[in-house]
């Protein structure tokens, strides 16, 4: 029993560290999120197109990256991968206040990109490695609450610093935290790489294909997230809500962590198709509860307040109860040596379903308005539940690898 017990012990001081580093790797990328573009209008005076083609450039080349990320983490070392790209990715911050110009800053960007592309993959394929499998939906889901943190402090951390100091300061004082997240990052201990036959280098080796039927139901759901991160600020000041909209963030951060909490034992406990399917079904919900908020805009501005931030809340428990569920769900079907092109097709389907948000969201809005495109947005999310109850949970059944 002692001996199964130490098997099967999460908090290790690997898995800890590891936590630890993605936690501050991702403040200081969300520390930069808000005032990137402010920066771009005041140092080089860029046009919102300009400014909007240069933050673009980080998340093309993040994806870009991905699937070769993936290949190269299950082909060589991983530790000495991932400590090198997380190196690169915090030397960057240094330099963009050397940048001269729009053009050398769209460059950083896009190698700032590359680098955050492959630490993530990496980042996630050694924190999978080190956790007993008996537990990885639980572990998943705290090491996913680590980048929740960040994105709930982070953006306000790097407001206060952009109201109280210079942009200097900012861009320092994240390669400062990132130099820290370095550190902690070599304090994981990780098993010796094992030899495995090596295979001829095909498609499988870049996206893994039975991961590609819950690729399609992730994007599914990643649209229509995509497009409330994106335009949420515009239609809450489209219901006149007169709390700071920002609000709606922080309460879907405390849903995410809160189904966290729960979500990730369950997975464990052998429900893993159930959990996405409860999860998609929540967000799904909140996604066609959204628009009809304009029902009640004039006739009680206090019930749409509020129905506002419960919509924020039920959407971070409907994905946070998705994400740790849907990682283990990669993992589950690809063996040791495809862990990292398991991650890989996870993250970039995500992505890819993000940037289909940023898109439709901002045309469907000016075609027809904001609750249409929340509504698409739930129709989505409702057929990315009836694809997977009907055929992406089975496909996992029928083809997940037994450890």
């Amino acid at each position: 029993m002692g001996e199964s017990q130490r098997e099967d012990k999460l908090f290790t001081v690997s898995y800890i560290c590891s936590a630890l580093a993605n936690f501050l790797m991702f403040f200081c990328f969300y520390l930069l999120m808000p005032i990137l573009a402010l920066y771009l209008k005041d140092a080089f005076d860029a046009e919102n197109q300009v400014v909007g083609i240069v933050l673009s450039c980080y998340t093309v080349a993040a994806l870009a990256i991905r699937p070769f990320s993936g290949y190269l983490v299950d082909t060589f070392a991983r530790k000495p991968l991932y400590l090198g790209a997380l190196f690169f990715f915090i030397l960057i911050f240094a330099g963009y206040p050397l940048a001269g110009g729009v053009l050398v800053f769209a460059v950083m960007r896009i190698m700032h990109g590359l680098a955050f592309g492959m630490a993530t993959i990496a980042g996630n394929t050694i924190v999978i490695d080190i956790m007993p499998s008996s537990r990885r939906g639980e572990g998943l889901g705290y090491y996913g609450l680590s980048n929740n943190i960040a994105m709930a402090i982070g953006p306000m951390a790097g407001m206060y610093l952009h109201d109280h100091y210079s942009y200097n300061v900012i861009f320092y004082g994240a390669f400062a935290v990132g130099t820290i997240s370095l550190f902690v990052a070599t304090q994981i201990q990780t098993a010796p790489k094992l030899k495995v036959v090596k295979e001829p280098i095909s498609l499988d080796r870049f996206i893994l294909k039975k991961g590609i039927p819950a690729g399609i139901n992730l994007m599914l759901l990643a649209v229509p997230y995509g497009i409330t991160t994106s335009y949420i600020a515009l239609y809450g000041k489209e219901l006149g809500i007169n709390t700071p909209v920002g609000l709606f963030y922080c309460f879907m951060a405390v849903g995410i962590a809160l189904s966290r909490l729960f979500s990730g034992k369950q997975v464990d406990k052998g429900r893993l198709t159930q959990v996405i399917a409860l999860g998609a079904s929540i967000a799904a919900f909140s996604f066609f509860l959204l628009p009809s908020l304009v029902l009640f805009a004039e006739a009680s501005p206090k019930l749409t307040q509020t129905l506002f931030y419960v919509n924020a809340l039920l959407i971070g428990v409907g994905y946070g109860t998705i994400f740790p569920a849907t990682n283990a769900l990669f993992v589950g079907l690809a063996p040791n040596n495809k862990r990292g092109t398991a991650n890989s097709t996870y993250l970039s389907s995500w992505d890819i379903g993000i940037g289909i948000g940023l898109l439709s969201g901002g045309y469907l809005s000016a075609v027809c308005n904001f609750s249409f495109a929340f509504f698409v947005g739930g129709l989505l999310d409702l057929a990315a539940v009836i694809l997977f109850v009907k055929y992406t949970g089975d496909h996992f059944h029928r083809n997940k690898i037994k450890e």
